[in-house]
């Protein structure tokens, strides 16, 4: 199975701007009132299948591969896309990633 690299970095970017592409990516544990109440913010990973590598690095099917480019470009990230034969533990990892609902 092909999966598809993505890896990206935000040059001369503030703390600022890069911790909105996390939390819109990534998603994002909140709180209010003292912590009396937590939810979840959904970011756009969370109905995405992925494998994170490090920071800035992840692997998607191909088919999801161009929404997660056109969300870091509009980041301004600097975005590289290679296609890459998946490991067996990525495989299942992406075809049984239990999504939530």
């Amino acid at each position: 199975m092909k999966g598809v690299l993505i890896a990206w970095t935000l040059p001369d970017v503030d703390k600022t701007r890069t911790s909105t592409l996390s939390k819109g990516l990534y998603g994002q544990e909140t709180s209010s009132h003292g912590g009396k109440y937590i939810y979840w913010r959904k970011g756009l990973l969370d109905d995405i299948p992925y494998v994170k590598l490090i920071r800035g690095v992840v692997i998607v099917k191909e088919k999801d591969s161009k929404r997660v480019v056109e969300f870091l470009k509009g980041y301004d990230a600097k975005v590289h896309v290679r296609e890459v034969t998946l490991s067996r533990r990525d495989e299942r990892t992406l075809s049984t990633r239990k999504l939530p609902s």
